[in-house]
């Protein structure tokens, strides 16, 4: 896997957010692994993303400079029942981040899953941070996720009102199977070996 090259970014500098592309999988994977280091495979909300594709037309890519400094994707989950999107990973490069690369993700993820006619979406995450994109935990204190997590953590978003009423039970990976890539193959072989 390519090693992730650290770049800095000016507070005065552009970037611009699109539909990720094959093309942007080493760099993503690399981002990743900086950000969250390579026992990512392990989180929870992972068990969610594993073996499935993200939600079509609801994966993007943030460019400074020509290099990919943001990530986030979507996937489709039932939350106890209630069809539903899942957010993450997002991670923006550190020294990008005074550019507002990560709301500007968020954003952009929260009105494409809108448009494409998505009821809710849920995620783990910092309720601080999240809140000032509309997600908190008001309706989900009945749901769970398969593994250990913070329940402060479990936060959802209605795009559409009353999406998450009733919602309760174990939230589940849902959408199409994902082709397997040799990095992602690889990383959980490595995994799997450093428990064992």
């Amino acid at each position: 896997m390519k090693a992730f090259k650290k770049i800095v970014c000016q507070e005065t500098s552009p970037f611009a957010i699109r539909a990720e592309r094959a093309s942007d999988v080493p760099a993503r994977e690399a981002l990743l692994d900086a950000s969250f280091g390579t026992n990512r495979y392990a989180r929870t909300c992972q068990r969610l993303r594993d073996g499935h594709a993200p939600a079509q037309g609801l994966a993007f890519s943030a460019f400074h400079q020509g290099r990919l400094v943001g990530t986030v994707r979507l996937w489709h989950i039932s939350a106890g029942g209630v069809s539903a999107l899942v957010l993450g990973p997002l991670a923006v490069d550190p020294s990008c981040r005074k550019l507002g690369v990560g709301a500007a993700l968020m954003h952009h993820a929260v009105v494409a899953a809108k448009a494409r006619g998505h009821a809710a979406i849920i995620l783990l995450g910092d309720a601080s941070y999240y809140a000032r994109f509309g997600f908190s935990a008001l309706k989900t204190s009945e749901l769970s996720l398969p593994g250990p997590f913070e329940r402060e953590r479990l936060l959802g978003l209605e795009l559409r009102e009353g999406a998450l009423n009733g919602a309760w039970g174990m939230i589940a990976a849902t959408g199409a199977k994902a082709r397997k890539s040799r990095s992602h193959a690889a990383a959980a072989a490595k995994l799997a070996a450093s428990v064992a």
